[in-house]
């Protein structure tokens, strides 16, 4: 064939490979206001970076060739804010982005070369779950010779988008992501509903399913949630700029903000004096970290804990801290298993821990007993032992029970500092006074105050640092310039800046 037939047939081929669905279906996606696979790829990814890998695939069965233009996901290279990453986007148009031998070869191809190559990838999710009849058989679904297909060794972040009907692969992708951010309306399941009202007897609605709700406030898998595809891929953008490309490199620095630490003076007013008033440590955090900085996970999961990637000075700092505003700050089964997870994360992609504490211990009675609370306690307690970035904690009121180990003393952090409001014990004062002394305040309130008075002996921030478990107390207005120092000093040097990874494959369920 001559050179300019070739040329020819080579742009009707490069046509047809990239027209997805077709007219029809892209123009019903614009009306619902959803973009398509492409459209997702070119917001994520800076302009004219994007290099696609398998652009000319199609499914393996001959009679849908000319049906499967790239079988169904989008995937290649690009990059986000100039840094290097891989992308997978299902492209729903095309026979419901379902999964079959082509696009999984894409799919292994493209986590290959970020493992060996040390680039973050990115799933843009939506599919229906495996293609079938492609699936049906021993010789296809029984023939797999794949065992790590699903392994995570978090060799380099991974961030997911739930941003439609997500089944089969789509799910297991956000659910082993770092990150998952759900847009509203997005289903997360292992099958369809369809396919589950079929399997149980009963029709079974898809937003009770998995949907956001389901899975921001109950299963703990969504780390956000928003309205839109464009906000759903901001949040990606922003979660990867305070990471860095792999575990084997320090995470980026950013400019400091003009303000930052400007408003540490408010961090009095915004801390009750009374110890059983309750506020929201969100604003506290926003005070001390870099102005504009805080980005919180799982804001709706684990409310009595916050945990968010921020900056400090212009480095990136998890932050874990109890917020009184839900259940008195008590800890939960959730909160454990969220507080959990941060540790693996953070200490995966070498960023610092600060804990900020508050809490009155945790959450006693049936309902955490049913949840397992005191193993999720145990796996807090034991992930904390192999976490080997830099750890600080700043006890800001009251820290009781094995919590108080939990959220850092006891030898679990580098540093430790109380606020002198901070108050340190086994439980609160008037509990004490009731079990020790069997002190009761109304038959007999004069021996019930002497009882407090006596169980609040020895718990004051001054009481922490004479026995060196606290290595100062400071005045709360200078957490932020505290932080960075002792951060700047124990800085990773030896190492440059990265940790052991000890629980690179710690496996983070909920």
């Amino acid at each position: 064939m001559p050179f300019e037939e070739q040329l020819k047939d080579f742009h009707e081929r490069t046509q047809r490979a990239t027209a997805m669905g077709g007219p029809e279906k892209l123009a019903q996606r614009k009306a619902q206001g959803v973009l398509n696979a492409r459209e997702r790829v070119d917001l994520l990814l800076d302009p004219g970076s994007f290099i696609e890998s398998g652009r000319f695939a199609t499914s393996a069965r001959a009679e849908d060739k000319a049906s499967t233009p790239a079988d169904g996901k989008v995937a290649g290279f690009g990059r986000i804010g100039g840094r290097e990453v891989a992308v997978m986007s299902n492209d729903f148009t095309v026979k419901g982005a379902s999964s079959a031998n082509i696009n999984i070869k894409k799919l292994k191809h493209i986590k290959l070369v970020a493992r060996k190559r040390g680039i973050p990838v990115v799933f843009l999710g939506e599919s229906t779950g495996a293609r079938m009849p492609d699936v049906m058989g021993a010789d296809s679904i029984g023939s797999k010779d794949d065992p790590i297909e699903y392994q995570r060794l978090r060799e380099s972040p991974w961030a997911a988008a739930a941003l439609g009907y997500c089944f089969g692969s789509s799910a297991w992708y956000a659910s082993m992501s770092d990150f998952c951010v759900f847009r509203k309306g997005a289903i997360v399941a292992v099958s369809s509903p369809r396919l589950i009202s079929m399997a149980i007897g009963r029709a079974v609605d898809a937003e009770e399913l998995g949907g956001w709700r389901v899975h921001s406030e109950v299963s703990g898998i969504a780390d956000q949630v928003v309205d839109t595809d464009e906000q759903a891929i901001a949040a990606i953008q922003q979660f990867l700029s305070y990471l860095p490309g792999n575990h084997r490199e320090p995470p980026p620095e950013a400019p400091v903000p003009a303000g930052s630490g400007a408003d540490m003076d408010k961090v009095l007013t915004l801390l009750p004096e009374s110890p059983n008033q309750v506020y929201d440590v969100k604003k506290i955090i926003r005070c001390i970290v870099d102005r504009d900085s805080m980005f919180e996970l799982k804001p709706r999961y684990g409310k009595a804990m916050v945990t968010a990637l921020t900056r400090l000075d212009g480095k990136t700092v998890g932050i874990i801290a109890n917020n009184t505003l839900h259940r008195g700050g008590s800890i939960g089964a959730d909160e454990c298993q969220k507080v959990q997870d941060f540790f693996v994360m953070c200490d995966s992609y070498n960023v610092p821990i600060v804990m900020l504490v508050d809490q009155p211990g945790f959450l006693i009675g049936p309902e955490g007993e049913q949840r397992g609370i005191t193993g999720k306690v145990m796996n807090w307690m034991n992930a904390m032992t192999l976490v080997t970035v830099p750890k600080l904690s700043v006890i800001m009121r009251k820290s009781y029970g094995l919590a108080v180990s939990s959220m850092g003393a006891g030898g679990n952090t580098d540093e430790v500092a109380c606020w002198y409001t901070a108050d340190v014990s086994f439980m609160k004062p008037e509990f004490g006074a009731r079990v020790v002394f069997g002190a009761d305040p109304v038959r007999d309130p004069e021996g019930y105050k002497e009882a407090v008075a006596k169980m609040s002996k020895g718990t004051t921030a001054y009481d922490m640092a004479s026995i060196y478990t606290a290595q100062d107390v400071i005045d709360p207005r200078d957490t932020r310039d505290w932080l960075i120092r002792m951060l700047e000093v124990h800085r990773m040097r030896l190492t440059g800046g990265v940790g052991q990874h000890l629980m690179r494959n710690w496996p983070t369920t909920y």
